[in-house]
Formats: C-alpha cells, structure tokens, sequence
C-alpha cells in the first residue's frame, strides 16, 4: 500500500492543525478549501512529525504563543561621523 493511500498526514496552516489522520488525497482538498478560505501558511506534513511540532511547541497550536518572551536587543550607540572625512 502506497504511504499517500494511508491515514497518516495532516494539515498544518499558520492557525495550527487543520486536519490529522487523513490520506494526502484528503490533505490535499483540505488545503485546496483553505485556500479558497484565504488561510495561509499551508503545508502537508506526516502525522509524525505534527506531534514532534506540536510536543516541541508545549501543545500550544500557534508556534509563537509557546516561545518564551525574547529580551529587547540592546540599543547600539549612534555611530559618529569621522571629523577627518568631512
């Protein structure tokens, strides 16, 4: 039995996951009708690595909600104009 034929593929958009369990040939109208829905970011991945994401991700369905607060970058002094070139 070919992979595409098995219920093992899912749907991920920029909203989280849109549809697991599914055969590519699913997957695919379900990306086809998001589309049409203008959600973007889709893509088609195995049911597999969706958890590896979503496990990685703390089970929190938008990647960045699960990252932690990234600190504010340190504000770089203004550079001075060379007084020999002017």
């Amino acid at each position: 039995m070919s992979e595409l034929r098995e219920q093992r593929w899912s749907v991920l958009s920029e909203r989280g996951c849109e549809a697991s369990g599914v055969s590519y040939d699913e997957a695919a109208e379900g990306v086809r009708r998001l589309r049409e829905s203008k959600v973007h970011g889709l893509c088609i991945i195995s049911d597999e690595a969706a958890r590896r994401i979503n496990s990685n991700n703390n089970g929190a369905t938008n990647p960045t909600a699960a990252k932690t607060p990234v600190p504010p970058a340190k504000k770089r002094a203004p550079r001075r104009k060379n007084a020999e070139l002017s």
